[in-house]
């Protein structure tokens, strides 16, 4: 990868990866009543959640977010992975936004009051998939201008 694509993902890779660690470690001081209700909020939208202890679920929801958090501030993880990993998580908490009623006004993708707080995901997702796109290799892109030329 070349040194102005480096450059280029810095502000995108330090904004959201010191966002999300930053979560990460407030998590990781959860007591149980903020367990309870994460967990609580989590499992209406994802039932598989339900059987999860709440506490349990909170660690390794800190300890996921931790290691991405990192993932995106650490240049040596190419940026392809860490914008998947930004994209699958950010796709997660998107889906507690779409799922969850009450999140967005009647019959639209528009946030109620309440909704604005887990909208912004959508965000993420386009951060993600930017990294995405702009870590693959542009091998093939530089091939096929040469060929036309």
């Amino acid at each position: 990868m070349d040194a102005h694509a480096v450059v280029r993902q810095l502000p995108l890779r330090l904004t959201t990866g010191a966002f999300v660690l930053n979560s990460g470690l407030t998590k990781r001081e959860a007591d149980r009543p903020a367990a309870e209700q994460l967990h609580g909020f989590a499992s209406t939208t994802y039932p598989f959640l339900g059987t999860m202890e709440p506490e349990r679920f909170v660690k390794l929801l800190s300890t996921a977010e931790i290691a991405l958090g990192s993932a995106l501030l650490l240049p040596v993880v190419p940026t392809v992975v860490a914008g998947a990993g930004l994209t699958a998580f950010s796709a997660g908490l998107f889906g507690l936004y779409l799922r969850t009623p009450g999140m967005r006004r009647e019959g639209s993708l528009r946030p109620t009051d309440q909704g604005i707080a887990l909208a912004k995901d959508s965000w993420l997702i386009g951060i993600g998939l930017s990294l995405v796109l702009d870590g693959l290799p542009v091998r093939r892109r530089k091939a096929r201008r040469r060929r036309r030329c």
